[in-house]
């Protein structure tokens, strides 16, 4: 049995001939995600969980490449272009954040192969044949922080968010769940991913003095308008959404953090969850083996998309090899239709049903919300 290939971080992973590429007797997953530039806190967890996916699936060894794309849509696209063209790739992977996300989603759909986004990204309908989405759906993790706020008596409400797609996703969202339910919309800042400072942003969310602010941001730079809310004297509550859930958030935000509203996948904290849930094993695996590995309190919600994707392959591949062979658009297609037709994917992040129109497939037992009490992850009251 061949071992499946894993690139480290900003190395190419090795592409195989195309003569070898013709055979079927691996199936051969391109993975393209953030492990340098300002995404690389997301991108690097997503890559590190690879090491405990299985390496075979229904007896088919997996040929795992792995390409870094910095962030850049750019860069994404081009990998996943090499995914189509030069490995002739059965699956792909990625990316870590929204904007390359939906770059690899175009191509995966322009070739008809199945597409796993492993950052929330708007499935359009030119995306929705072939892609799914793995991290929760903003609508679901949006709305257990308003129903939070609403139950806090919030009335008014400051955002702070990314200027590109994801915080147009969780500004719109905020818009279009958050008004409803009863909060006012008093001040919106945006800043860019790479920024040091949003000194001027936090002033003018802080002169506008709204019962609580909504954080749009992910991995590490999500720490930066928490930190400086709270140096410039800013007591309302602070939310924080899931792409923040991570214990990096909490080292960068070091005493920030503190009483933060976080929504977050239940990977965070599976030894909470009831003995029931679907979701307890798998996180309580994954989370063994990444602590293990990377030092205790190291694990991460973007682990947990990367290691879900395969969860999901273990039950749809071998439905897959039941009527095509990998390498052939027979199979591809099969992968597509087993997506569809398998129910209840148990994940460490939640119970997959997709559907044609559902590209997540996700519901309320994909999100809980936490606070951090004496740096750490608590349920949140």
């Amino acid at each position: 049995m061949r071992k499946a290939y894993l690139a480290a971080a900003g190395v190419i992973a090795m592409l195989v001939s195309a003569p070898a590429l013709a055979q079927t007797s691996e199936i051969t997953i391109g993975i393209t995600t953030t492990t340098t530039g300002p995404g690389a806190a997301l991108g690097i967890p997503e890559r590190n969980a690879l090491e405990f996916v299985p390496k075979e699936i229904g007896g088919v060894p997996l040929k795992v490449i792995v390409l870094d794309d910095g962030g850049d849509p750019t860069t994404a696209t081009t990998n996943a272009r090499r995914f189509v063209t030069e490995s002739k790739a059965d699956i792909i992977m990625g990316s870590a954040l929204t904007p390359p996300t939906i770059a690899v989603s175009n191509v995966a759909n322009e070739a008809g192969i199945p597409h796993f986004g492993l950052a929330p990204f708007p499935v359009t309908p030119e995306r929705t044949k072939w892609s799914v989405v793995m991290p929760q759906p903003v609508p679901i993790m949006g709305k257990v922080l308003y129903e939070h706020m609403k139950a806090h008596n919030v009335k008014t409400v400051g955002y702070i968010g990314y200027s590109d797609s994801y915080g147009d996703l969780w500004f719109n969202d905020l818009k279009n769940q958050g008004v409803p339910m009863g909060v006012t919309i008093v001040d919106e800042e945006r800043f860019a991913r790479p920024d040091t400072s949003v000194t001027g942003q936090v002033l003018k969310l802080v002169a506008a003095n709204p019962d609580a602010i909504l954080v749009g941001a992910s991995g590490t730079a999500a720490a930066l308008p928490q930190t400086e809310l709270r140096e410039r004297g800013y007591t309302g509550l602070i939310y924080q959404t899931h792409g923040a859930a991570s214990m990096d958030f909490i080292r960068i935000a070091g005493k920030a953090a503190e009483g933060v509203i976080m929504a977050s996948g239940p990977v965070m904290s599976p030894e909470t969850q009831d003995d029931s849930a679907l979701t307890k094993k798998p996180g309580l695996e994954l989370n063994k083996a990444y602590e293990a590995k990377y030092g205790p309190n190291s694990r991460s919600q973007f682990a947990g998309h990367s290691f879900d994707a395969f969860e999901i392959l273990k039950r749809v591949i071998p439905v897959a090899l039941k009527t095509a062979k990998p390498g052939t658009p027979e199979f591809r297609e099969a992968i597509r239709q087993a997506l569809m037709s398998e129910k209840d994917l148990a994940a460490s992040q939640g119970v997959y049903n997709f559907t044609e129109k559902d590209r997540s497939g996700l519901d309320d037992r994909a999100r809980i919300i936490l606070t951090v009490k004496d740096g750490k992850y608590v349920p949140a009251k």
